[in-house]
């Protein structure tokens, strides 16, 4: 992991207009900060209408997209820079639309036998078409009232909401469309909430320490994931060997079963018998001092700029031999 590269002109791009524009600005400066402590030629920018006509001209080395939510993890942006031709960190197009799609991702990952919690998706028109009262009884009917709601594409916790009661799922689905035309309405899993990270250095996938997460409030909402001192954070967690090998050995495979590459955050519930409960996958993790990942890294015995680095290398790398 101390092996010194050639130095690399890196376009990392972070901002964005998406609900997740701050969150994605402090990952893309943490990722320029320690790329450019390694010796190489950061560039950020904040796309806009003339970012692929800069690319296109300066070609750089690498790109290293930031951008939390649709415009960085749907897999539109990533198509983009397949056209130009210029390597970039993380998963390819159709990997990437894959895991943005919550149910979609969900419905593979059960296909290959791992445990994810019973779910319904709720398209605004139908909640609107066939009446929010008779929906809403329905869903209740059959999943119970201790449940999460979310929007079924997005990031960050925003538009989630943690129910145990049916008087509070019409909110909580109102809620959830704000962000997003669809709600997907899951079981509650309980146990102990971990995000795993998943790199590849060039040697193949695996596993970081598996991160666990306390939060003060119960939940893992967005002030929890983003305001200091909201959130306990336990790395490595606080899981027996037997269990930390399973849940890591679970991540690895929704990573591939996803078809995701480089990097990215597996989502986990441990229930009390140990069997971990798939909730989702980050194709673009946040990578903020509060993150959960720069977290696995360092617990792992890495350092931050090396790992980013390294990832930068393999994305080069395997962009020059798909040319060759």
């Amino acid at each position: 992991m101390t092996e010194a590269h050639a130095p690399r002109t890196v376009v990392v791009l972070a901002g964005g207009i998406s609900h997740e524009r701050d969150v994605s600005l402090r990952s893309g400066r943490r990722v320029a900060d320690a790329l450019a402590e390694r010796g190489h030629t950061v560039i950020l920018r904040d796309p806009d209408a003339t970012l692929l006509t800069f690319l296109d001209e300066t070609r750089p080395d690498v790109v290293w997209p930031a951008l939390h939510g649709a415009s960085g993890e749907d897999g539109a942006l990533r198509a983009l820079l397949d056209v130009l031709d210029i390597p970039y960190v993380g998963s390819q197009a159709k990997a990437a639309r894959l895991a943005w799609q919550k149910p979609t991702a969900k419905t593979l990952v059960s296909r290959v036998g791992i445990s994810t919690p019973q779910w319904l998706t709720l398209p605004r028109d139908t909640f609107r078409e066939l009446g929010a009262t008779q929906v809403l009884g329905l869903v209740s009917r059959s999943l119970g009232a201790d449940l999460v709601v979310k929007p079924a594409m997005g990031g960050s916790a925003l538009g989630v909401g943690v129910i145990d009661s049916a008087d509070d799922l019409p909110r909580a689905v109102v809620d959830a469309y704000t962000y997003g035309e669809v709600a997907l309405i899951e079981q509650r899993a309980r146990g102990v909430e971990v995000s795993i990270g998943i790199v590849d250095l060039g040697d193949g996938a695996f596993a970081l320490p598996p991160v666990e997460i306390e939060p003060r409030s119960g939940v893992y909402s967005f002030e929890a994931r983003y305001n200091a001192g909201e959130t306990r954070f336990y790395a490595p967690a606080r899981l027996s060997e037997e269990i930390t090998d399973i849940a890591s050995k679970a991540a690895l495979v929704i990573h591939e079963t996803l078809g995701l590459r480089h990097i990215s955050r597996i989502d986990l519930i441990i229930d009390d018998s140990g069997t971990p409960w798939f909730l989702e996958a980050n194709v673009l993790p946040g990578l903020t001092e509060t993150s959960t990942v720069p977290q696995g890294i360092l617990a792992a015995g890495f350092s931050l700029g090396s790992v980013y680095e390294q990832l930068s290398e393999l994305a080069i790398t395997e962009a020059s031999a798909q040319r060759d």
